[in-house]
């Protein structure tokens, strides 16, 4: 019986391992081999390898577009040499040139820590406008004036005015000839109405009866002579005062005065100079005519040849309108510029560059301006301090950034669809990039060489160009990085429109443009 049951038991354990074996059977034929599975997964193997190549042909092209940037942006980026004064201009011009530098030398002869003051008044003949200098008496002021007359040949008058001073005493006597025959009439000969060079001190002592003549004959060159108007043939001429103007009616005459410099003793450490020139006798040296380089034409004639031959950038007309808007709307208290004032520094500038030589008003001219525009003594060095920020920021670098950020978001459009005419946008890059390396050789040239366009200059001293380019030289370098870096995006730009990369190379390329751009158009939505 046993026996039996080992039997049965034994038939049972064959038929399940047999239901087994065709179960098992059955599932494998419904589960796919390993050959079928290698198969029906090697799509995704290769989309993955697809994508992995794709990926690394990206980042060979950004290596690539990376590498020809920097070298096309490192070429052409060398200083540029000096340039000699009066290169540009004509045989004729190029000799008034060396003239004017001459007549400079003449004037500074024998004077001590007078070099600013002999060059703007220089230059005031120059352009036909009027120098007030202010400060303390025996600081050589008439001096200068005596000078002038002598190096353009022209007839002087002086004279020092009071609180009694008469119109006889500056416009000459009544006649009394012209009183019998019933005219009004002065004997102007030899006093300033017939006089090209005039010194008058304490000018503004004038009271009503001279100023109302006073203004007429210093802005428009006329004088009311009785019934007669007459033209006057006055150059320039020096006022001289120990204090500004405190009376409103004195504003007019104080604005006739183009170009103001307040004059200061000679320093301490210029004293034993001063001596030694006193012991030799330098200081009364007495001028000859023979020695002037320029004749009284030359000065007549030179404001209207600088205004034929010399042109007046873009890039100055906005620093003159920013400049007048800073001082009208920004500065405390407020500097007043009137239009009269504002319109004459362009000619003013024009005459500077022309007797540099140049055929163009540079923004290092406008240095100068710190002597034209302002009321008190500190508004020129509001004026000097935003002209040197000006010139060492240079708003063109903004405006080349917003334009390069337009190309930018404009070319990833373009390359995104594959489809689209690029040549636009490469004429924009190339107009960009002519523009970046226009700024760079300006800034590089400045620095290389140390402000070539100061230390070239007939207006600055040496200690002017040093202070210049002490305040220049430090955001000068940092505006040079800035605007190597842009000539290198844009270049990138450029070579991804001329390759015809996909849009995702130009994106990794420059990302911070990329978030610009982004941000930008998600304002504007």
């Amino acid at each position: 019986m046993a026996k039996a049951g080992v039997r049965r038991l034994s038939s049972r354990v064959a038929v399940q391992a047999r239901f087994g074996r065709e179960r098992a059977r059955v599932v494998a034929a419904r589960l796919p081999s390993r050959r079928d599975s290698v198969v029906r997964h090697r799509p995704s193997a290769r989309r993955a390898g697809q994508e992995a190549q794709a990926t690394d042909d990206v980042l060979v092209k950004i290596a690539e577009v990376k590498s020809k940037a920097t070298e096309l942006a490192s070429l052409g980026l060398d200083p540029v040499g000096t340039r000699e004064p009066g290169d540009d201009l004509g045989e004729s011009e190029q000799a008034l040139v060396r003239g004017i530098r001459a007549a400079g030398e003449v004037l500074c002869e024998g004077l001590l820590e007078r070099e600013v003051e002999v060059k703007l008044l220089l230059l005031a003949a120059l352009t036909g406008e009027h120098l007030l200098l202010l400060g303390p008496p025996g600081t050589a002021k008439s001096e200068l004036a005596r000078r002038l007359s002598k190096v353009c040949h022209g007839r002087y008058f002086e004279r020092l005015l009071t609180r009694f001073s008469v119109p006889e005493e500056l416009f000459g006597p009544l006649s009394m000839k012209g009183l019998e025959e019933d005219r009004y009439q002065r004997q102007v000969d030899g006093y300033l109405p017939t006089a090209q060079v005039a010194f008058v001190d304490e000018i503004f002592k004038a009271n009503s009866a001279i100023l109302n003549a006073l203004l007429t004959l210093l802005n428009e060159r006329l004088f009311d002579n009785g019934a007669e108007r007459m033209e006057v043939p006055l150059l320039c001429l020096v006022g001289a005062s120990n204090e500004l103007p405190e009376s409103e009616e004195l504003d007019a005459l104080y604005d006739r005065f183009l170009i103001r410099r307040t004059v200061g003793q000679v320093s301490s450490q210029g004293l034993r100079d001063l001596a030694r020139l006193a012991s030799s006798g330098t200081t009364t040296r007495q001028f000859h005519t023979d020695e002037a380089p320029l004749s009284l034409e030359d000065f007549l004639s030179c404001r209207d040849r600088a205004i034929a031959s010399v042109e007046v950038p873009d890039r100055v007309v906005d620093l003159l309108v920013q400049l007048r808007e800073h001082l009208q709307d920004k500065c405390e208290p407020p500097v007043y510029v009137s239009d009269r004032r504002f319109t004459k520094c362009v000619t003013f500038l024009q005459v500077a560059a022309f007797a540099n030589g140049a055929k163009e008003v540079s923004v290092y001219d406008c240095l100068l301006l710190q002597f034209v525009l302002g009321q008190r003594k500190e508004d020129g060095d509001k004026v000097l301090d935003f002209v040197l920020e000006n010139i060492s920021s240079d708003p063109g670098i903004l405006q080349n950034e917003l334009s390069l950020l337009g190309v930018f978001g404009r070319a990833c459009r373009v390359l995104q669809s594959s489809s689209g005419d690029t040549s636009e946008l490469l004429s924009e890059c190339e107009a960009l990039v002519s523009s970046l390396r226009g700024q760079h050789e300006s800034f590089n040239s400045a620095l290389e060489l140390g402000f070539p366009h100061l230390r070239g200059s007939l207006w600055y001293s040496p200690q002017q160009v040093a202070s210049a380019g002490q305040v220049l030289t430090p955001p000068m370098k940092e505006n040079l990085k800035k605007i190597e870096q842009l000539l290198e995006e844009i270049l990138m730009v450029k070579l991804c429109l001329e390759g015809s990369h996909h849009a995702e190379v130009l994106k990794k390329l420059l990302p911070k443009r990329l978030k610009q751009y982004e941000k930008g158009v998600s304002k504007t939505a």
